[in-house]
């Protein structure tokens, strides 16, 4: 059977919206209380991470001497919601950096950065 070809014209985009967006209802009866932790980590790691961000635009943009403390608490900030995210998934910090070794290694064959072997993503082939 042929997909229908869809005409953007033909709906409205708030109607769009309600039709795809999945109901809360729907969600929350498949939660569980390993779904619940997860979604709170990852949703802390968000938001420490926008906190991290304003710290360094207010150096970076603003010129504003860079505060250290408050970065330092940030980035400890963004570890907690990160352990206890990989705790809530049976995933350890160390499993997590050798994977990321392994994909930047294949990535950076020369083990320096180039635009080259950036775009190219040679973990992805």
């Amino acid at each position: 059977m042929e997909q229908p070809t869809f005409d953007p014209s033909t709906i409205d985009f708030s109607e769009m919206v309600a039709n795809l967006a999945k109901p809360g209802k729907d969600i929350l009866a498949s939660m569980t209380p390993d779904r619940v932790h997860a979604v709170h980590m990852v949703i802390g790691v968000a938001g420490e991470a926008g906190e991290l961000l304003d710290a360094i635009k207010r150096e970076a943009i603003y010129n504003k001497p860079l505060d250290r403390a408050n970065v330092v608490e940030e980035l400890g900030d963004l570890e907690f919601y990160m352990e206890g995210l990989r705790q809530g998934l049976g995933i350890t910090r160390e499993e997590v950096l050798t994977a990321n070794k392994v994909k930047l290694g294949a990535r950076y064959a020369t083990m320096k950065y180039s635009d080259t072997q950036a775009q190219a993503r040679a973990d992805k082939a």
